[in-house]
């Protein structure tokens, strides 16, 4: 299988099952930020995808030409979602779980540890093989009980994270119908 971190183009490694953030923390540390095209490798995304993203209010402007910690952060959360759900309702989402995009007094958590969470849900159901609600409900719990001291509001996320893993593997599910389409459509 090829596995890769979600919202990037970087494949899993056994580092990155607690802290999938700290395999991209490191570039930005030592440039300072990313430059769209850095972005959108890292990504797979088209820069005009991500200059659209950000002309819609749904990531931070950026200061200068490199892309900060808290912009990518939320250009990979969007990206690990819009396979499965349209992109008003990501936005709205973020905005459930953060508030404005611009101002981190509203948030509930910290987007590097809301994308941390996510990828260990996502990598332990991945190695469970199992997607199942109850499991991703009790996986969701038992992170946000972890992590409790760093949650301004434990139930509103519970409800957000099971809809973003949830989305995620329905994305990722749906590349597979893709795939699979496309080797019939090929043989016809």
């Amino acid at each position: 299988m090829n596995r890769l971190i979600p919202g990037t183009t970087i494949k899993f490694t056994e580092q990155a099952r607690e802290s999938a953030f700290s395999m991209i923390a490191p570039v930005l540390e030592a440039t300072g930020g990313l430059t769209l095209s850095q972005l959108s490798k890292l990504t797979g995304l088209e820069g005009t995808t991500i200059q659209n993203w950000i002309k819609r209010g749904w990531v931070s402007a950026t200061k200068g030409k490199k892309y900060s910690e808290k912009q990518i952060l939320r250009i990979l959360l969007i990206n690990m979602l819009r396979k499965a759900m349209k992109l008003d309702d990501i936005a709205k989402l973020m905005v459930y779980i953060n508030g404005d995009v611009e101002d981190t007094s509203d948030d509930i958590i910290e987007e590097i540890l809301l994308y941390d969470i996510l990828c260990r849900i996502i990598f332990t159901a991945e190695d469970e093989g199992a997607f199942q609600s109850e499991h991703i409900k009790e996986l969701v719990d038992r992170e946000v009980n972890e992590n409790r001291k760093e949650i301004v509001d434990d139930d509103k996320l519970r409800k957000a994270m099971f809809v973003m893993v949830m989305g995620y593997r329905s994305g990722c599910l749906r590349t597979e119908m893709e795939k699979g389409l496309e080797v019939i459509l090929d043989e016809m």
